[in-house]
C-alpha cells in the first residue's frame, strides 16, 4: 500500500499534512508516491522527511521511501538532453531534502518526438551516480516499455491506472510484467473517490466538476458502461462491505491488491482521515463468491478499450483534451 499527493485539487493545510504523514508512518505506511509536475508535493514531502529526521532521528527518516517521476513538458520533448534531465532530478532531491529517490518513474508523451531513449538513459547513469535507486515508467503498456529495456534500462515497475472500472492493464501488461519480472503499482483504484459509499444511489453528475480528476474518472464509467453499469456495481460492493463489515474503498482495493503481478495500490490521501479504513484492507479477505459477485457485473462492462494509457494518449480525444501537458518548467 503507497499514498500520492497530488497538487492542483485545492489549498492545503502544510502543518496538518505534515502531521498526518506521520501519521501514516506510524501505522506502517511509508511509501509515498509523488510527481515533478504535482504542484508543491515534493516540498511537502520534504519537509516530512525532514521534521521526521529532527523528530525521530535519521534511521526513521530513511525509511521512508518516496516514488517521483520524471515527465518533461510536451514543448520540450525535442530538446530535452542529459543537462536537462540531471536539473530535473537534482530539483527533486532538493525539495525532498534527501540524497537518493528510491523510485523514479518515467514518462513521455509522444515517443514520435525527441529521443525518449536517450532520455531514458540519462536517467540510468544517474541511476549509476547513486541519485536515483530503481527505475520504473508510468502510463505506458508492454508496446512501449520494451524498446527501453532492449536499450539496457532495467525497468522494476509500471505505474498505471488499474480498478474494476478499468480493466486494460489485464489485457497484455500483465503478462508482459509476469515475463520481464517487473510490478504494477496501481492508482485510480477509487477512481478518484467515485467508488466509494459517497456515490452509491446517486443520480448521474454530468461532468460538471472543478476538479479535472473527477472528469477524468466521470469519462472511464462512460467507457466503463455508463451510470447505470457503474450503480448496479456499487450495490454489489455494499452488500459485499456489509458482509465484511469495511467499507467499499477497503472492498475495491482488497480486490486489485490481489489481482497478479500487483505489487501496491496507490490511494490519494491529502490527511489521514481515512487512514482506518485504508489499514482495514489487510483485516479481511475476498472469498470466491465475493468475486464471482463481482464478475456478475464487470461481465457486463462494454470497456474502456484499448490497452493502458491508449485513450489517454491522444491529445484531441475526450480523456486527452482535459490534460494539461507543461507542467514540469523548471522556472515553474
Amino acid at each position: 500500500m503507497a499514498t500520492q499527493l497530488a497538487g492542483g485539487h485545492g489549498g492545503v493545510d502544510k502543518s496538518r499534512a505534515v502531521a498526518d504523514l506521520n501519521r501514516f508512518r506510524l501505522s506502517g505506511i511509508n511509501t509515498f508516491d509523488c510527481a515533478d509536475i504535482y504542484t508543491g508535493v515534493e516540498s511537502l514531502l520534504g519537509d516530512f522527511i525532514e521534521t521526521t529526521r529532527h523528530k525521530y532521528g535519521n534511521e526513521a527518516a530513511q525509511k521512508i521511501k518516496i516514488h517521483t517521476k520524471f515527465v518533461p513538458d510536451l514543448h520540450l520533448l525535442d530538446i530535452c538532453d542529459a543537462s536537462y534531465v540531471e536539473k530535473i532530478v537534482d530539483r527533486s532531491l532538493e525539495r525532498l531534502k534527501i540524497d537518493q529517490v528510491d523510485l523514479v518513474q518515467f514518462f513521455w508523451w509522444d515517443l514520435s518526438i525527441g529521443s525518449a531513449i536517450e532520455a531514458f538513459m540519462s536517467l540510468k547513469r544517474l541511476q549509476d551516480k547513486g541519485k536515483i535507486r530503481l527505475l520504473g515508467v508510468t502510463n505506458w503498456d508492454a508496446l512501449q516499455i520494451e524498446p527501453f529495456l532492449d536499450a539496457g534500462i532495467d525497468v522494476v515497475s509500471a505505474q498505471v491506472q488499474y480498478s474494476l472500472l478499468d480493466h486494460r492493464p489485464a489485457k497484455t501488461l500483465v503478462d508482459w510484467s509476469s515475463k520481464r519480472q517487473a510490478k504494477l503499482l496501481c492508482y485510480g483504484t477509487l477512481a478518484g473517490g467515485f467508488l466509494t459509499e459517497k456515490w452509491l444511489g446517486r443520480q448521474d453528475p454530468g461532468f460538471s466538476f472543478n476538479n479535472r480528476s473527477l472528469v477524468k474518472y466521470r469519462l472511464i464509467i462512460d467507457e466503463f458502461g455508463g451510470w447505470d453499469l457503474f450503480q448496479a456495481l456499487i450495490k454489489v460492493l455494499k452488500e459485499l462491505s456489509k458482509k465484511h463489515g469495511v467499507s467499499i474503498s477497503a472492498i475495491v482495493t482488497r480486490y486489485i491488491l490481489d489481482l497478479p503481478q500487483v505489487a501496491a495500490v496507490i490511494i490519494g490521501s491529502r490527511y489521514s482521515d481515512n487512514l482506518a479504513s485504508t489499514l482495514s484492507v489487510f483485516q479481511f479477505e475476498l472469498d470466491d463468491k465475493d468475486r464471482t459477485a463481482i464478475l456478475s457485473v464487470l461481465d457486463e462492462r462494454k470497456g474502456p478499450n484499448g490497452v493502458v494509457y491508449e485513450l489517454e494518449s491522444n491529445r484531441s480525444g475526450r480523456h486527452g483534451s482535459i490534460m494539461k501537458y507543461d507542467l514540469n518548467s523548471l522556472t515553474s
